[in-house]
């Protein structure tokens, strides 16, 4: 071989070699903490991780369950890449009110997805019409960490109630709390999630359910609290059975990232779900016509820079 040829081939290995370093130095990955299973923000989790790792293969993105609350202070503590958050929750995080222990300083919003509303499900045979009638019932709902176990503590308070006020509590997934009422192990079901909720509809179809209704003065103990907080219809029809429309607290699903996060990978998930409604509508209804202007507004959290960079880029006004 001449002195040539050996060159040649001595300088083309040494470009593979560092094209290869090259690649896998840009590979990254992380991890996306979202909901329990059997509510809608683990699929959604997992309809994002499909997308941006299909359309960016450097990108690996984990996707582990979690809870509003402790999803905050994960991010906060540069756990999770980005997490699925409660727009009530985290406003909250910034002043460090409770449930939070101190206020966090490295949360930023990247964008809204769908409207989320806490949701109290009776069995129609256990005599439960309003929240004075939880007294003495047995309670399902999530483990502590989970914006809905706070709101049903604060849901009882307003009629002077506390957990031990309660015959029992069961603190558990969204999926067994359904399989707790349809067995008649529990009278009573509180949780957040989006509408139609999986688990939800699963019990509507073996068990005849009502939905409490929230009244005005009961609301206003919430948006006292936080600005954030609304009063939404849940329509009839939502559930088998379900003929009447009631309403109840409401409040927004977003994603939250550490205020320094990677940018590209910021744009890479906003570019997922801003661009493929008809995927995501498929597995959450609620965000079947979700628009960029939707996913940009202001709930009182900060923009994490990329993201105001997304949506200055995609002609929303005021970023």
């Amino acid at each position: 071989m001449s002195l040539l040829n050996k060159a040649i081939r001595q300088t083309t290995a040494a470009t593979i070699l560092f094209a290869a370093t090259g690649i896998a130095a840009q590979a990254q990955s992380f991890v996306m903490a979202t909901g329990q299973q059997g509510g809608s923000w683990y699929p959604v989790g997992g309809a994002i991780k499909a997308i941006v790792e299909r359309e960016n293969p450097d990108i690996t993105i984990t996707v582990t369950p979690g809870a509003g609350v402790s999803n905050v202070v994960g991010v906060d503590a540069g756990r999770f890449g980005i997490a699925f958050a409660n727009s009530t929750s985290t406003v909250d995080s910034l002043s460090g009110k409770p449930p939070f222990r101190k206020p966090t300083t490295n949360v930023c919003n990247l964008g809204n997805l769908y409207p989320q509303y806490f949701q109290v499900v009776a069995l129609a045979d256990s005599g439960i019409k309003t929240v004075a009638d939880m007294e003495g019932k047995r309670l399902t709902t999530q483990q502590l960490g989970n914006t809905g176990e706070f709101l049903t503590r604060e849901l009882l308070a307003t009629q002077n109630l506390t957990f031990d006020d309660l015959a029992s509590v069961s603190n558990t997934s969204y999926s067994d709390s359904a399989s707790q009422m349809k067995d008649g192990q529990v009278d009573v079901f509180t949780l957040g999630s989006s509408l139609p909720t999986g688990s939800v509809m699963d019990l509507a179809s073996s068990r005849d359910i009502v939905l409490i209704n929230i009244d005005e003065e009961t609301f206003k103990h919430f948006k006292d609290q936080n600005a954030a907080f609304q009063l939404r219809d849940v329509p009839a029809g939502s559930y088998p059975g379900f003929d009447e429309a009631v309403r109840t607290i409401s409040y927004d699903t977003h994603m939250v990232a550490p205020c320094d996060y990677d940018g590209d990978i910021i744009k890479a998930v906003l570019s997922a779900v801003a661009d493929n409604p008809e995927s995501f509508g498929a597995v959450s209804k609620s965000m079947a016509n979700l628009t960029v202007e939707e996913m940009a507004t202001d709930i009182g959290v900060p923009f994490h820079p990329a993201a105001k960079e997304f949506y200055a880029e995609r002609g929303v006004s005021g970023m």
